[in-house]
């Protein structure tokens, strides 16, 4: 375990929302019964280690006096996070509201569908002056800060508030997690002023985590060479890319992307490449089990940045890493909630047996 005085092991800048599923793997638009559970990519990662007893922290914003937010509030709770943030008048029905977002799950051959539904979103108003810096980072610290690129790409003032985030958590000694998450809608006619945003924040970043889309679209990173047959060659081509974006931002000392072939919506093929810029793991594709696939590189994350919390070589971390993704997929909440260190190396090692 890395030694520290800071208070939380990991602090996720995020704008909550909720996701409506409905039940029994049906398509939502033929469906009339829904599960409604609180997500958002960046405290789904935050929740491995929060479930294993790491504290973790989450900045956010709420609709004041909302039913959503009270809803919000109580899940944060539930999964042993503190959070602080702005609370927004929702002003006339028109304003401020939490995102939704409407997932099915897919079954066998017919593929999960997802639409997002973000007008209004209160999570865009994110600024760093609505919180008290000096003590956030100053005082109580964060041994690493987790950003994505879906909230960075929000809005014009979440890209800065997460640029301000990066600048004042560096300069207090925090590690900056930073997993690229491309997103074409989020970016559509913000091409430049985003590219600016992401490199500077990949600039500061220790640990830089993105698949082949998002390193090229993102970072202007050169993808995996086309061509040549085999999973071997895909994976070179992989270490590749990650050697061309160590070589771009070599402030940063972990790299790592996961790697995923569909099969079916519940059989995937589920693998991964990390790098501390010493030593490589290369995690071949392995079938896992899916029920619902949304949140799996979440888990990933979490398990991978659970690890160098807790001072693991490369090896362990990406292993602990793709195992909480595939705990992920066997979950219908959108996060990971391991029971404790064991259940997630029993996936690693393939043992699904009962335990009493």
């Amino acid at each position: 375990m890395i030694e520290t005085s800071k208070k939380y092991s990991l602090l996720v800048p995020t704008s909550m929302g909720v996701r409506l599923t409905p039940v029994g793997s049906q398509p939502f638009h033929c469906s009339d019964s829904f599960k409604m559970q609180a997500t958002s990519a960046e405290s789904n990662v935050a929740s491995v280690a929060s479930y294993l007893g790491m504290p973790v922290k989450v900045l956010t914003a709420f609709v004041k006096g909302s039913p959503v937010a009270h809803f919000i509030k109580d899940n944060l709770g539930s999964r042993r996070m503190d959070f602080e943030g702005p609370e927004f008048e929702q002003g006339d029905p028109w304003g401020f509201r939490h995102q939704i977002n409407m997932a099915d799950s897919g079954w066998g051959s017919r593929g999960p569908r997802v639409q997002n539904d973000r007008a209004g979103e209160v999570g865009r108003e994110l600024c760093v002056d609505d919180f008290d810096l000096d003590r956030i980072f100053g005082e109580e610290g964060a041994e690493i800060v987790h950003l994505s690129g879906l909230i960075a790409a929000l809005s014009p003032k979440t890209s800065q508030f997460c640029l301000d985030i990066a600048r004042v958590a560096k300069e207090n000694g925090s590690l900056i997690s930073f997993d690229l998450n491309y997103r074409a809608s989020f970016w559509k006619g913000r091409e430049q002023e985003l590219s600016e945003a992401f490199a500077e924040i990949a600039s500061r970043a220790d640990i830089l985590i993105g698949n082949e889309e998002d390193f090229q679209l993102c970072l202007g990173i050169q993808g995996p060479d086309a061509g040549g047959e085999g999973l071997d060659v895909k994976i070179d081509g992989f270490k590749e890319m990650i050697g061309r974006a160590q070589a771009a931002y070599p402030n940063a000392k972990y790299f790592a992307t996961t790697l995923r072939e569909v099969i079916s919506a519940n059989t995937h093929l589920w693998g991964a490449l990390v790098t501390d810029s010493k030593d490589w793991e290369i995690i071949k594709p392995r079938e896992i089990g899916v029920l619902d696939r949304i949140g799996g590189g979440d888990g990933f994350v979490g398990g991978l940045l659970y690890g160098i919390l807790k001072g693991w070589d490369v090896q362990k971390c990406a292993r602990f890493g793709w195992a909480s993704g595939a705990l992920a997929a066997t979950m219908l909440t959108d996060y990971a909630q391991p029971a404790d260190e064991e259940q997630v190396w029993s996936i690693w090692e393939g043992n699904a047996r009962v335990k009493r």
